[in-house]
């Protein structure tokens, strides 16, 4: 009689406190090389055949003035392509097109979803006939991710109070000056 085999922890990695080390792998995701570069290439086409919707929405977010947050189109995060993706706001758009899987399309939001990028899903009919009203609703959708952010940021900074993110500050107490005082200031010719 054979005996069964289970699975176990590794005892060098039971005991180690640290967590593991990021996989140099696809940007961390543990994609191949070859998968990644497949993915690319897959959103490259995506982009050159583009939808109506698409269009209208990639026109109105070229002439809008978002400030820090802009939106790429089909951009790949991890091991999925979403319809345009905001990495400041970990927020991607998603443009729900008739005849698409919708069994598929929840599984890879559940995904990206558990990794901290919320989808948010449109319809290609909402967007052609009322862009102005889904523009909206996006705009409501980022005001409240940026207050996400920010609660986040201030929770993380009342759990952590001696982390700083200042410049190191020279022996007079100031903010040390990243040019040289002695250097005369560049002109343009």
């Amino acid at each position: 009689m054979t005996t069964r085999k289970t699975l176990a922890l590794n005892p060098e990695a039971a005991s180690s406190t640290e967590a593991p080390a990021l996989k140099k792998k696809g940007r961390g995701w543990e994609i191949s090389d070859s998968r990644l570069d497949a993915l690319h290439d897959q959103a490259r086409e995506m982009r050159r055949h583009s939808t109506e919707a698409h269009k209208a929405l990639a026109e109105k977010f070229a002439h809008a003035d978002l400030g820090r947050y802009t939106f790429k189109r089909f951009a790949v995060v991890g091991s999925a392509i979403v319809d345009f993706n905001c990495h400041n706001l970990g927020l991607a758009l998603a443009i729900d097109e008739e005849g698409q899987n919708d069994a598929l399309a929840k599984r890879r939001d559940k995904s990206l979803e558990s990794v901290g990028i919320k989808v948010m899903r449109i319809a290609a009919s909402d967007i052609l006939t009322d862009i102005d009203g889904v523009l909206k609703q996006l705009t409501q959708v980022m005001r409240d991710r940026i207050a996400e952010r920010k609660a986040a940021a201030r929770a993380h900074k009342a759990a952590n109070p001696n982390q700083g993110y200042d410049r190191p500050k020279s022996r007079d107490g100031e903010r040390s000056n990243p040019r040289n005082e002695t250097q005369k200031p560049r002109s343009r010719p």
